[in-house]
């Protein structure tokens, strides 16, 4: 019976450990995804807003040259980290026209940014609270 809770504790023990490490190991650091080397600038209408964590997303979308039109994901920091810079969901109101100054994607195929401003119509600009590069500590 001893050795029997010894192994159901062990068990719990490590699943706990790994509940509490899969966030930590899924997080990626800005350099794994993004391309300091590629900024980019988007102007568009959102389309969609997510307040999700760890990163928040919004989703532009752009007319091309061409007229064709294309809807980006756009990556900012976590709701927590906007909020506390002033960014609420009335701050990002879909229909919205927009630009946003960030960096691609690592992977050029996929239609994903790492945000660093948002500037409204009147002007106003807006910080993202993305990591690593645009970071408001980071030197570049």
């Amino acid at each position: 019976m001893k050795l029997r809770t010894s192994i159901v504790t062990a068990t719990l023990a490590i699943a706990g450990v790994l509940v509490v490490a899969a966030p930590a190991i899924a997080h990626h650091a800005f350099g794994g995804e993004f391309d300091a080397n590629r900024p980019i600038l988007l102007k568009g209408k959102l389309v969609k807003v997510e307040w999700v964590n760890p990163h928040s997303w919004i989703h532009v979308e752009i007319t091309k040259p061409d007229g064709a039109k294309e809807v980006w994901m756009v990556e900012g920091g976590s709701p927590n980290s906007l909020l506390r810079r002033g960014v609420t969901r009335d701050s990002l109101k879909v229909g919205t026209e927009i630009v946003v100054d960030g960096y691609q994607s690592r992977d050029h195929s996929l239609l994903r940014a790492n945000g660093r401003n948002v500037t409204l119509v009147d002007g106003k600009k807006l910080f993202l609270g993305s990591s690593g590069t645009g970071a408001p500590d980071d030197p570049k």
